[in-house]
């Protein structure tokens, strides 16, 4: 015989849903990790850039969103693991490296310095840093191609030199990395044949990001939230918009906006906000979507300013966007 709550014909109560955390490879087990890169290209950025983004927006980032160059400094540095091990606010770092010493097709065949530079990284990662972290290699490669039998830099050049970085830290244990491929998913870098050459191999890429920003005034790049990602071209009429093109191609990867943002316009100061209630609206028709990370940066190399509280209205909104229940993930 039952007992209690149903044997009197009391009705059961409903299981509380699961909260979203972080699972394999950083794929959220439901919902979208939300994140930034406070006070970008300005000498703010790291953690008074992210307190003051956080204090400001009302929550707590679940990503950072730092960049690094060259190969002299090992990372994650001190302050970005304790950005990341802050106590009740822990966070996932997105490392982004470009190696610029030397070519593409060079780091592929060993280079001697690199090799020690990336030998140094494992290392520093085996003793000092053995969380999950997401590691973009040479984010925004597209319009450094130089698609030219011996130049160094040509898309295959690129993918072989991705492939080679992954390969060489995890053969030293360097295997709390999951790595993004970032494009830069503008036309006409999209639509040339090379483009699917820079593809580096699905055993060594885990997730893949693209940058895309809003336009505030009318023309290229103004529109809403399913324009941001699914950009389209005149001229080149049979490209699908970055999205749909990762979603046909690489179908089974997660798919993260690594950077994205509204340049704010005096013309039009109202799209920022509007355009940040059409995110909460449309994210749902986009499931591919695991994160989204916002760059933050009062003028960039044209001066324009993505600042969420470019207005009042703007901030508001981006506040509520921010505290919808899908951008709602535990980092564990």
């Amino acid at each position: 015989m039952l007992s209690g709550a149903l044997a009197t014909g009391a009705p059961a109560r409903a299981a509380a849903p699961r909260p979203c955390r972080t699972g394999r490879k950083l794929v959220p087990t439901c919902g979208i990790l939300w994140g930034v890169a406070p006070g970008a290209l300005t000498d703010e950025r790291g953690p008074s850039a992210l307190a003051d983004f956080e204090r400001k927006t009302g929550r707590h980032q679940a990503v950072f969103h730092a960049y690094h160059h060259g190969i002299r400094q090992v990372f994650p540095t001190e302050q970005e693991i304790a950005i990341a091990r802050q106590p009740g606010r822990k966070r996932i770092l997105l490392l982004n490296w470009k190696p610029e010493s030397v070519s593409w097709a060079r780091i592929a065949r060993g280079d001697r310095r690199t090799d020690a530079f990336l030998d140094r990284m494992a290392d520093h990662l085996r003793r000092d840093y053995r969380e999950p972290f997401f590691f973009a290699i040479h984010h925004e490669a597209e319009d450094q191609v130089r698609e030219r039998r011996g130049s160094g830099y040509t898309a295959k050049d690129y993918a072989a030199m991705f492939r080679y970085v992954v390969k060489r830290l995890r053969a030293r244990g360097a295997n709390n990395m999951v790595t993004v491929l970032v494009h830069m998913a503008y036309v006409p870098h999209t639509t040339k044949s090379w483009f699917v050459d820079m593809y580096p191999g699905d055993d060594v890429v885990d997730w893949v990001g693209f940058d895309t920003y809003s336009y505030s005034d009318p023309g290229y790049g103004h529109g809403d939230f399913a324009e941001l990602l699914n950009r389209r071209s005149a001229m080149k009429p049979r490209w699908p918009g970055f999205y749909n093109w990762v979603r046909a191609h690489h179908p089974r990867k997660p798919v993260m906006v690594a950077e994205w943002g509204v340049w704010f316009s005096k013309r039009n100061p109202g799209h920022m906000a509007e355009f940040y209630r059409e995110v909460g609206q449309q994210i749902g028709r986009f499931p591919a979507i695991k994160a989204m990370v916002h760059f933050e940066t009062p003028s960039n190399k044209k001066g324009q300013d993505s600042s969420v509280d470019s207005t009042p209205a703007a901030l508001r909104e981006y506040r509520r966007l921010g505290k919808l229940p899908v951008f709602q993930v535990a980092v564990g």
